[in-house]
């Protein structure tokens, strides 16, 4: 009795198709035969809707407002292969394609508990799902399992989320001249179930409205190149910064770093500011055209104090060399030279004994030096006053070995100042980063300042003496007078020294140095010049002047 009827209402389906007209619809076989009258006229009336808004046209009986409007009549017959409309458009089958997987995703849930061996079955009591009973769940629970490929290569499964694999087409709408837009897929990003993502692009199809021809940039702000740093903009997105340099002895080495990080204290950043370079060393090389000058300096004085020995030597035996006590000038050219080699020692990259050697030379010598004029202007004050009447016994106080004795009395003591200071705080090379940032000044710390300023002390005592004994001696009679020349030469030596001590202590690093040995130079330079001048330009130019005679007479030795 129910096949009956279901034969009797497919009947009554295609009878209903070929009477509204569809009779390209020749067979049906998608219902069940117990299907219910009522729907199958649905099914017909929604067809009918179909055919009728598909081809703009209407069924018999017409209405009237149809005929007058001119409307078409449908045959049944149309081919809906000719159709131009939404449902029929193949050229974008994106949400076809969506709709294709999905019922290929059912089919393949269905297929799989349809394979479920009863006693085997993964829900409770190992039971499998009933066909004819069949639950939502249960099929859920085989659809979060589907894995399969589709037959264009596109993989379907489901994450831990029940979200499908994403699988996207990148398109590119292009407005045509009049005035409709295109759809051109440019590319596709898939993500795989192990998580990776793939984008690929065909940049050849992109079609860019420019007149470039190119892409635009799409970010706010270029990205940082290393040596820089991010610097947000308040107020704006993320993606908008301004690129700030890292400020000197920091670096960044990283794209769009959000920070720039110091250098070690001996390292200096690159001038691009992307890695760390050894700071450079400063100090008074023998290389650079400082060094070289002061160096050209002290051996052109220590040749000329060699000549100026030499023509002493070589005129020993004259009067103005035996009237201005030839031994004193011998052993005063002789601490000039040790002046003008020990100013080297301040020239070159500090070292454990240059350090060592460079106050100490330096401090012997000129005490040597100022001992000896000292000597030299005791002596002169001596001569004249053993020349008056009841002091014919002081000169026994002033013969030679005495001489010999204060000259190395006086200069020991100043041996004896520098050897305490190099035992208590011996100077030692230091590396200065005070002064300059970016570079180390490599120079001596002299240790103690107090050992320092001692040795200094001691030869301005020394030459300030000098100073004064010559000083009370200018006016006295011409005859074998040099104290006008001593006078001069230490008033030059202690200005040099005078104007020193500010320049030494507001010089930094290497020039320190330099004003050391500028102010070693100029008053050896004074002392040579002042002292022994004048005396050779008689002795190579005027000798006429260097006899006996004319040195007893007046206006001898005045005149020099």
């Amino acid at each position: 009795m129910a096949d009956a009827y279901g034969r009797n209402a497919a009947q009554s389906f295609q009878s209903a198709l070929a009477q509204s007209g569809l009779g390209c619809l020749a067979y049906v076989e998608v219902l069940p035969w117990d299907h219910d009258p009522a729907e199958l006229q649905r099914i017909v009336t929604l067809v009918r809707q179909f055919w009728e808004h598909t081809f703009r046209c209407k069924f018999a009986p017409l209405p009237s407002e149809w005929v007058d409007a001119g409307g078409g009549v449908c045959t049944g017959l149309e081919d809906l292969g000719t159709a131009e409309t939404a449902l029929s458009d193949v050229s974008d089958l994106r949400q076809d394609y969506t709709v294709y997987k999905a019922v290929y995703a059912l089919a393949h849930a269905l297929h799989d508990m349809l394979q479920c061996v009863p006693g085997r079955g993964p829900f409770s009591g190992n039971t499998c799902a009933s066909l004819q009973t069949i639950q939502p769940w249960q099929l859920v629970h085989y659809l979060e399992k589907v894995n399969f490929t589709t037959s264009f290569g596109d993989p379907v499964s489901f994450d831990e989320n029940g979200d499908p694999l994403p699988i996207y087409d990148v398109v590119n709408l292009v407005s045509l001249p009049d005035g409709s837009t295109t759809v051109n897929n440019v590319g596709v990003y898939k993500k795989s179930a192990s998580g990776v993502e793939e984008l690929n692009l065909d940049e050849d199809k992109i079609f860019w409205n420019f007149e470039t021809k190119k892409p635009p940039r799409s970010v706010c702000s270029e990205s940082c190149s290393p040596g820089t740093r991010v610097a947000r903009r308040k107020g704006e997105p993320v993606c908008c910064f301004d690129c700030i340099a890292c400020s000197g002895g920091e670096i960044s080495n990283e794209t769009d770093s959000t920070e720039c990080t110091s250098c070690p204290e001996d390292f200096w950043s690159s001038l691009q500011r992307d890695h760390c370079v050894p700071k450079r060393l400063e100090f008074l090389s023998y290389n650079e055209p400082l060094g070289i000058s002061l160096t050209s300096i002290s051996l052109l004085g220590t040749l000329i104090c060699a000549i100026v020995l030499g023509i002493f030597i070589y005129h020993r035996s004259t009067p103005m060399v035996r009237a201005n006590n030839s031994e004193l000038s011998f052993q005063l050219l002789l601490s000039l030279k040790l002046c003008f080699l020990c100013s080297l020692l301040f020239i070159g990259r500090p070292r454990l004994w240059t350090c060592q050697l460079r106050h100490a030379a330096f401090g012997i010598s000129f005490v040597l030096c100022v001992s000896c004029i000292l000597v030299k202007t005791m002596v002169v004050l001596a001569v004249f006053k053993a020349s008056k009447p009841g002091a014919t016994d002081i000169m026994k106080w002033f013969g030679a070995m005495q001489q010999r004795g204060t000259v190395l009395a006086l200069t020991s003591i100043q041996a004896t100042i520098c050897i305490a200071w190099l035992v208590s705080a011996s100077p030692a090379p230091h590396k200065n980063t005070q002064y300059h940032s970016d570079k180390i000044v490599y120079e001596c710390d002299v240790g103690s300042t107090v050992g320092f300023g001692v040795l200094l002390g001691y030869i301005g005592l020394l030459a300030l003496l000098s100073f004064l004994l010559a000083f009370m001696a200018r006016n006295l009679p011409d005859n074998f007078n040099e104290a006008k020349l001593i006078t001069f030469s230490m008033l030059i030596f202690c200005a040099v020294w005078i104007a020193f001590i500010p320049a030494y202590i507001s010089s930094p690093g290497k020039y320190a140095d330099v004003v050391e040995v500028f102010a070693i130079l100029a008053s050896s330079f004074g002392i040579l010049v002042a002292l022994f001048g004048p005396k050779c330009y008689i002795i190579l130019l005027k000798p006429e002047r260097n006899t006996k005679k004319s040195i007893m007479g007046r206006g001898g030795a005045a005149k020099m």
